[in-house]
């Protein structure tokens, strides 16, 4: 399977879905509450993307650096399951997707208390985090947050009438996601949760 930096309507998802508040809101929080977080879904003839941002704890159980052989081997195993967009957000099967491009990145943010240092490092698919969940010590706060873009070529766009979420099926801690949909019809908002894991998008 290709893997890529970006993929069509990035920009389009990054621009559309945070309203200014809520741009500001995510600089200042991260937008990283456990068991939170943000789908975007965008959906342009017969491309379907989306756009997840996750915390780290969500997908992995924890968000400090992966340094034990167990810890290690659950953070490969959650990237791949996130390589299976198909799985974690499934449309019904008479809209012929299949998933055509897929990128996993993993943001480690570091930030000592009183806000003096912040640094925030990038890593590439293979990369581990390279943060603890809390350093008391240390005085400092360590985040970890999955971001994951998928592209899907769909034959008959026009029946994706719902998206099934087998996200929560296969990352028990995530709880709830914030969904922004974004079609020639306009933008829409939902909430997705654990209890009722399935997004209806007749009329969108």
């Amino acid at each position: 399977m290709e893997i890529l930096k970006t993929i069509p309507l990035a920009a389009l998802l990054s621009a559309c879905a945070l309203t200014a508040s809520q741009a500001e809101e995510h600089r200042q929080l991260g937008a990283h509450v456990h068991g939170h977080g943000k789908l975007n879904i965008a959906l342009e003839k017969n491309v379907l993307s989306i756009e997840l941002e996750a915390p780290g704890a969500d997908i992995v159980g924890f968000e400090h650096e992966a340094a034990t052989e167990e810890d290690k081997a659950k953070l490969e195993k959650a990237k791949d399951r996130l390589e299976k967009g198909l799985e974690l957000f499934t449309p019904p099967a008479a809209a012929g997707c299949k998933q055509s491009l897929v990128a996993v990145n993993l943001k480690a943010e570091h930030e000592e208390e009183g806000g003096e240092e912040h640094e925030k490092h990038e890593h590439d698919k293979h990369a581990d985090a390279k943060d603890d969940d809390h350093d008391h010590e240390g005085g400092e706060h360590h985040h970890s947050e999955f971001h994951v873009e998928y592209s899907f070529q769909c034959s008959a766009p026009d029946k994706i009438t719902s998206l099934t979420f087998g996200y929560f099926k296969h990352f028990p801690n995530a709880q709830e996601l914030d969904v922004s949909v974004i079609t020639p019809k306009g933008q829409s908002s939902y909430e997705v949760t654990k209890d009722k894991p399935k997004l209806e998008l007749k009329g969108v």
